[in-house]
């Protein structure tokens, strides 16, 4: 996990590196509100990498924001299985992650998203016909 604490930068700013930081193979990537030394507000940058990414996504917060110094902690993670499954929706097909044991699912975003520009109906609409579909399979 890579951290670094921010208090001088813009929102738009941020919007762009945690984009920059997903494209280079950020795993996650958070922005957390946090209060810092003199009280000003500040944001803590939060972001999980395999080991072999941390200097490449170190790098890139130390050019990208306006921070001095990336802090470097390793962690264990434990994962859950999962699985995809493809269902048909009356906005098309659109699949869906599945976690093995537990059975929850979630539609995958972009395709949801991008069902729901396509019809013009809220997102909610496309994942509730995705969940639905889902259950009745």
């Amino acid at each position: 996990m890579l951290t670094a604490n921010i208090d001088d930068m813009t929102g738009e700013a941020f919007g762009y590196l945690m984009e920059r930081l997903m494209a280079e193979g950020a795993l996650d990537a958070s922005l957390i509100p946090m209060t810092m030394k003199k009280g000003r507000p500040g944001v803590m940058v939060q972001v999980v990498a395999k080991v072999e990414d941390e200097e490449k996504l170190g790098n890139l917060l130390l050019r990208e924001s306006t921070t001095l110094g990336v802090r470097l902690v390793r962690m264990r993670r434990m994962m859950q299985g999962r699985e995809f499954v493809h269902v048909k929706t009356e906005y098309g097909e659109i699949d869906l992650k599945v976690a093995l044991g537990t059975g929850r699912a979630c539609p995958e975003y972009e395709q949801a998203a991008a069902l729901a520009r396509k019809h013009g109906v809220p997102y909610l609409a496309v994942y509730e016909a995705a969940m639905r579909a889902y259950h009745e399979r």
